[in-house]
This record gives structure tokens, sequence and C-alpha cells, in this order.
């Protein structure tokens, strides 16, 4: 299966800087999606997808660490390469500070731009594989009868099979039908698995 192409959203305002970093990022393989303002980038339909945003500090409008702000409240998660022609030190820190990849100033190296594009797109699939997984624990776990999730709590908070058969009043055997079913349908190996995946899921530890 061939690998999933990403996609580079380029936000700049100067049409000569949009052109130019269109030609670098498609000769290396990337989809490019161009916007001169952060405005037109928010109304436009855009693929989700994998990939990241390489995004002009001084904009007409809204200014990008503006908009950096402004995309973490909309849940847009794309990583974020800030590119400047009139960068300074503060401004880079607070970049860096809401998650920026990188703050590169104009003029930049073509690699050193391909490197952190590069970082920023292995970023975004890292955070893609991570919801995934989280998405696919969550749908186990709601495949759990109430009387099940009961189980899987007091399982991870280090109850033994009894103490949770008083609690609960239950059977020592019937106890150990529900944490069965618990483990095959969470997928788990072991009471290590099961208190990982309740992390994960953010149970509160029964007591």
């Amino acid at each position: 299966m061939s690998e999933e192409r990403a996609v580079v959203f380029v936000v700049d305002d100067d049409p000569s800087i949009r052109r130019s970093l269109d030609a670098l990022l498609r000769s290396v393989g990337h989809d490019v999606r161009l916007f001169s303002s952060a405005q037109e980038f928010m109304q436009a339909q855009r693929p989700d997808a994998l990939g990241c945003l390489v995004l002009d500090v001084r904009l007409p409008g809204m200014s990008g660490l503006t908009f950096q702000q402004e995309l973490a409240k909309a849940g847009i998660a794309l990583p974020v390469i800030f590119i400047t022609g009139h960068g300074d030190v503060p401004m880079g820190v607070r970049a860096m500070k809401a998650g920026a990849v990188e703050f590169l100033t104009k003029p930049f190296d073509d690699q050193v731009l391909l490197d952190a594009v590069h970082a920023a797109i292995e970023r975004d699939r890292e955070r893609r594989r991570t919801a995934a997984q989280l998405a696919g624990l969550q749908a186990r776990y709601r495949t759990l009868t109430e009387r099940e999730r009961e189980v899987f709590e007091l399982v991870v908070a280090g109850r033994l099979n009894k103490q949770i058969a008083d609690q609960l009043t239950l059977s020592v055997v019937t106890v150990k039908v529900h944490r069965a079913q618990v483990m095959r349908k969470m997928l788990a190996k072991s009471v290590v698995d099961l208190v990982r995946m309740a992390d994960q899921l953010r149970l509160s530890r029964a007591v």
C-alpha cells in the first residue's frame, strides 16, 4: 500500500512566496493548498488529511499568531510552521510555546523548510495514530455491559475477585465470567493492559 500523501497548507499574503513554496513542496511530492489570508483558509473546504500548515506571521486582518490561537479554539490540530520576514525572539518564543513546530525567518534555506515540514507531518501522523487508537478503545469500551464496566473499574483499582464479588454482591464465579468478558472485549492480555486502557479512557479508579 502506498504511503498517504500529505497536504501542506500555505497561508501567506505574498503571491511570489506562495508560488515559490508551492513549487518547492510539490517537487518533493506534497499536495499543496494556497491561501492569501487566515479568513480564506477558514472559509475554504479543506480535506481532513495528514499534513501541516505553513503560516506567515504577518497577514492582512488576523495575524498568524492570533490565527494559531483561533485554530486551537476551532479544534483544528494541524501542526504549524511559522515563516516571517520580521520575526523577533519574543514572537518566536510565543509561537513555540503555543505549539508551533518551527519559526523560520525569511530568507530561509529550502532544505530547512522541507525538514520542518517533514517533522510537522510526522507529528501529525503520530497525533492521528493516537486519536485512531483512542477511538478504537472507546468503541470497545462501549460494547461492555454496565456490570462489565463495574468489574473493569474494580479490577484496575486492584481488587481481587472475592473483593469484587463482595462489593457487587455477586458470586466469585460470576465475577470471573465478567472479568473474562472484559478482557476479551477490550482485547487486553493482562491486568496491566487494562490499567493502561483505563488511563487512556480517563476512567476514575474505584476506591
